[in-house]
């Protein structure tokens, strides 16, 4: 999976129309209609305000408007640049001040799918992947000494706690597990126990 970097905004001037292209990143419906909602108030003066946005893991939440351009010249070039960047989880609203010269169809298409484009090269673009959730459990006397061992590693130490046992939480891609084991019988001599919790997803550079 991918997704832009950071939210913000991205302008361009076209024969004297203005193409304001604002991105920003969701995790559903709901989020990708209020940023829109949100844009729209914010821009009520201008032309058009179309959009496009793409959630779900594979991408398979899909949608676009024209906000009044001709069918087809808006909204779906937008929604092309976000799957073939291959970007979910995204939302892009362009707002048009329109500057008295008609861009035609083929100008419209290439307007707002650049718009966007540009865009997403100024905000960046992130990798997410799904990892699971490890709690590794230790007795003190060797909690210390594995802390240490799993933040010098590849893996994701997300925090570590003092109960009874000490309690490291990784996170790792699934296909690692089985070495994982091997490696933390290893490190511990099979002293110390872990339990699969869940999964995240996290940030990763491309």
């Amino acid at each position: 999976m991918r997704t832009i970097r950071r939210d913000g905004e991205y302008e361009l001037e076209i024969k004297k129309s203005r193409f304001l292209c604002a991105m920003a990143r969701v995790d559903s419906e709901e989020a990708a209609r209020a940023f829109i909602a949100e844009r729209r108030k914010e821009h009520w003066s201008a032309t058009h305000n179309c959009t496009a946005y793409v959630l779900g893991e594979d991408g398979d939440v899909q949608r676009s408007s024209d906000d009044g351009e001709p069918a087809g010249t808006a909204g779906v070039p937008m929604l092309e640049v976000l799957r073939h960047r291959e970007l979910t989880d995204t939302v892009a609203v362009v707002t048009r001040y329109f500057g008295g010269v008609k861009l035609g169809a083929g100008g419209l298409i290439r307007a707002y799918g650049n718009a966007v484009s540009a865009a997403v090269d100024e905000l960046g673009v992130l990798e997410r992947r799904r990892l699971l959730v490890v709690d590794v459990y230790a007795d003190y006397v060797l909690g210390g000494r594995l802390e240490s061992d799993l933040r010098d590693s590849s893996l994701l130490v997300r925090g570590t706690s003092y109960e009874e046992r000490v309690r490291v939480e990784v996170a790792l891609p699934e296909e690692d597990l089985a070495e994982f084991e091997v490696r933390l019988a290893e490190l511990t001599g099979g002293k110390a126990e872990f339990e699969v919790r869940g999964a995240t997803v996290v940030d990763v550079e491309p």
